[in-house]
């Protein structure tokens, strides 16, 4: 017996069979009101005063596409991680190893794909002006995740799945099950979005909303409902002067675990410097009084002309957007990760939208160096800031951080970054008979510590378990990620998972991004094109990426034309091995990389609908998808602004802004109500431009 809602009103059932209906099919491009219709339930659960024992199974190939690991169970504090880190590294790589080989030989999955897209829960105060982030992440969970249990105990599909993230007034929400192989699935991926977003707006209380956002004040002085301190004192909050304990999300441990755990390595709380837009009025040097947060002490990290930052939730606290899909098999996965990683970059920048942080325009429009700094473990002397002594490496990046090198064989020719690995790592992996391009890829990865160990789970089954891989394969957060199959899930294989890009405001945008780069493998793959370039020339431009106004004001090393892969994964077994590194590169705009060049690069846009007039497309989806290009197309030329851009122009038009640099709560909370309005410019210019079938 349970409580449900049933045409908006809490009844009380005995039975859920007769008033649960399933995930209907449909036709593509139905009307789109009867679209969604579709995919609600006549009823969703709220709480059961019973436990039921159920098969996870139809919604199990979602959750595992999630973001990290999360385990149950009592995590070890730092110091008591220390005296296992050995033993959880060597069996995690025989984990690897025995599940590698065990799957190695997996060939013929078909393509399947899901989003991840991350919320922030925001709360109005529209009497005193202001918005602040609603902390009720987890009760909202409970109740979204309460469906999810009742569908698997019936075996009805999920239509959505729901995730903790970071924050406590952050979650995470994916499709059911991961959408097919078919072309026609791109016509309900939006819908699918509309819908999630829909769902926990009904949950929500007055004055509240769900926004596809990084929040622009997190960390400034009551950026929370209900209104928490910061407290310098407070170790489980690793000692911040601006992030208070309960913005972090407590209902799981991983969360604070981890911002404990990665301050215990490194010796000291993160430091987060962010360089700050100068405006005409913004001091120059630029240096903030923090005296009202903290003593010398708690700000000696704070750099001039830079914003401070000094918490984990600064970073890991801002809203992504991911894609992962599933190859036919390991040599696939690997060659698209490699295709991919020099395409990262592009999509950095194309989707930037996070200008503002705690509440100061900074001079990037992207979160993606915040996240690396927030998560940043490495010692003083893995830094280079003191002689090595303790520690075995310089470590040049954080463990948050752009790929180090390819994992494609006939790729190694452009791994022209030196890797530090341990050197009895490697050769575990060698003598295990992993190839040496993904020998040093794990090795490399292996370099970082683990910081997520539940003391129930050190002595593991390494036939049967990959948690001591997972704890470190799943805490190296870089721009690509290869995903082996999870060994309790046989209907799983080889996933990629693409990382970069900045979440959308809108859902029409974050489906156009994920169903451009599902798009791109397929035309990689169609065309067996490579777009190799040597991986510190993928470093440098995700720098550039992230600079103000990139798409428009940066140039991206990129190749200049087309090249057939000649050991493409079908073509790989008995064929000679790609020849020299191409030197055939040069710099381009983000408009000639996506639209393409005279007498030059053709452009990706035109590559995909070269892919699509070759395949068997109906109309409907055609036009669906040419609605995507076009948008992606009309971003990269400026004539569509990034949500960077556009916050920019927000920001500085508005008559409170002093041209300072500080984006006050007046201003916020007009941005917040302009983004939640229904007559945004931003978004009309965006839906505007209609489908052109070319």
């Amino acid at each position: 017996m349970f409580w449900v809602y049933d045409n908006d009103k809490l009844v009380y059932r005995n039975t859920i069979s007769s008033n649960v209906t399933g995930f209907q099919s449909f036709r593509p491009k139905t009307a789109q009101n009867n679209l969604l219709s579709k995919f609600f339930f006549s009823c969703s659960l709220i709480e059961t005063d019973a436990t039921f024992s159920f098969d996870v199974s139809s919604s199990v190939i979602l959750s595992h596409y999630r973001m990290g690991l999360l385990t149950k169970g009592s995590p070890l504090t730092w110091a008591e991680t220390i005296p296992h880190i050995e033993y959880i590294k060597k069996h995690g790589i025989k984990q690897f190893i025995n599940l590698y080989h065990r799957l190695k030989s997996r060939h013929g999955d078909q393509l399947k794909w899901g989003d991840e897209i991350e919320y922030t829960i925001i709360k109005f105060d529209h009497e005193n002006k202001k918005v602040r982030v609603s902390c009720r992440a987890e009760e909202l969970l409970n109740r979204l995740q309460a469906e999810e249990q009742v569908n698997a105990m019936l075996g009805t599909a999920n239509r959505f799945l729901w995730r903790p993230e970071f924050g406590a007034y952050m979650i995470e929400g994916t499709p059911g099950m991961p959408y097919g192989g078919l072309i026609a699935c791109f016509n309900i991926v939006e819908a699918n979005m509309k819908l999630r977003r829909e769902v926990v707006k009904k949950l929500l209380k007055k004055d509240e909303t769900c926004l596809s956002i990084s929040f622009p004040s997190l960390g400034v002085p009551g950026f929370t409902f209900p209104d928490v301190p910061a407290d310098k004192t407070n170790d489980d909050a690793a000692n911040s002067i601006f992030w208070p304990e309960q913005a972090v999300f407590l209902g799981h441990p991983r969360f604070k675990n981890l911002t404990k755990n990665i301050k215990g390595r490194r010796g000291s709380k993160v430091a987060i410097n962010v360089p700050i837009f100068k405006d005409t009025n913004t001091p120059s040097p630029y240096v903030e009084d923090l005296s009202a947060f903290g003593g010398p002490d708690d700000t000696r990290d704070a750099k001039p002309d830079h914003i401070y930052m000094d918490h984990m939730g600064f970073g890991m606290g801002c809203c992504c957007l991911q894609v992962t899909f599933q190859a036919v098999n390991v040599d696939e996965a690997r060659w698209l990760y490699d295709q991919l990683t020099p395409i990262t970059p592009i999509l950095l920048a194309l989707s930037a939208a996070t200008p503002i942080f705690r509440g100061k325009l900074s001079n990037v429009d992207s979160r993606w160096d915040i996240i690396s700094a927030s998560v940043d473990d490495r010692t003083l002397e893995e830094r280079g800031l003191e002689p090595l002594k303790n520690s075995k490496w310089v470590i040049d990046k954080s463990r948050y951080d752009s790929t180090d090198c390819y994992i494609y064989p006939c790729s190694v020719g452009y791994n022209d970054i030196p890797l530090q690995y341990d050197e009895t790592i490697y050769q575990q992996l060698i003598d295990g008979n992993i190839d040496e391009p993904l020998a040093k890829h794990i090795a490399h990865m292996f370099i970082r510590d683990p910081h997520q160990v539940f003391r129930e789970r050190i002595e593991q089954d390494d036939e049967k378990s990959s948690e001591h891989f997972e704890t470190i394969q799943s805490s190296n957060w870089m721009n690509m990620r290869f995903k082996p199959p999870p060994p309790d899930a046989p209907e799983i294989g080889w996933r990629v998972e693409f990382r970069p890009t900045e979440v959308q405001l809108t859902d029409f945008e974050n489906a156009a991004y994920c169903c451009f780069v599902v798009l791109l493998t397929r035309m990689i793959i169609s065309f067996r094109l490579t777009y190799l370039m040597p991986i510190s020339m993928v470093t440098e431009n995700m720098k550039r990426a992230q600079q103000k106004d990139a798409v428009l004001s940066q140039k991206f090393l990129f190749r200049k034309g087309l090249a057939e892969c000649k050991s493409a994964p079908e073509n790989l077994k008995g064929s000679e091995k790609c020849g020299p590194p191409s030197q055939d590169i040069e710099e381009m705009s983000i408009d000639e990389i996506i639209n393409g060049k005279k007498n030059g690069f053709p452009g990706l846009i035109s590559l995909i609908r070269q892919f699509l007039d070759s395949a068997d497309v109906d109309v409907d989806t055609r036009c669906t998808i040419s609605q995507y290009l076009n948008f992606i197309s009309k971003r990269a030329t400026g004539e569509i602004s990034t949500l960077a851009h556009w916050t920019r122009e927000f920001v500085q038009s508005h008559p409170a802004y002093k041209h300072d640099s500080d984006v006050n709560d007046t201003i916020v909370y007009d941005l917040m109500k302009k983004v939640c309005s229904q007559d945004l410019n931003y978004s009309t210019q965006i839906f505007s431009d209609g489908c052109h079938l070319h």
